[in-house]
């Protein structure tokens, strides 16, 4: 699959997120979940959490750091969550995107959800990765 399709239009790596990876390693019974998710371009979500609220989003910007507006109180909403609970910045996420281009964002992301112990792939929602259990902070 092209990892561009794993980037969120709100700054999210799909290839961190939980829903993704339960489906990508197809453990979604095992960890007691019903759905997940193959990416949030795959899907054509247009970003589920902004979409309703952002009529530029998908139609004139593919991306929030597109947008004169950066960050929109939705996002900021979204972001503040992400920050809380994940310790993940969209927004900075986004101005890191538009500094140095999707495709090297792309490397940042894989390298910093690359576990330590195995070389898997780490969950920024559960703080492990799913392929040896390993746990962080």
């Amino acid at each position: 699959m092209e990892k561009r399709k794993l980037v969120a239009r709100c700054g999210l790596w799909c290839g961190a997120c939980r829903a993704y990876l339960l489906k990508k390693k197809d453990i979604l019974e095992e960890r007691g979940y019903k759905r997940g998710c193959n990416g949030c371009w795959i899907q054509d979500k247009n970003c589920a959490f902004l979409r309703k609220k952002c009529e530029k989003l998908g139609k004139n910007i593919d991306f929030c750091f597109e947008c004169e507006e950066l960050p929109c109180a939705a996002l900021k909403k979204l972001n503040d969550t992400y920050i809380t609970r994940y310790n993940v910045n969209l927004v900075e996420n986004l101005k890191r995107m538009k500094q140095i281009g999707i495709d090297e964002w792309i490397k940042e992301q894989v390298n910093l959800y690359l576990c330590p112990e195995c070389g898997g792939e780490l969950c920024l929602h559960d703080k492990e990765c799913f392929d040896c259990g390993y746990k962080f902070n």
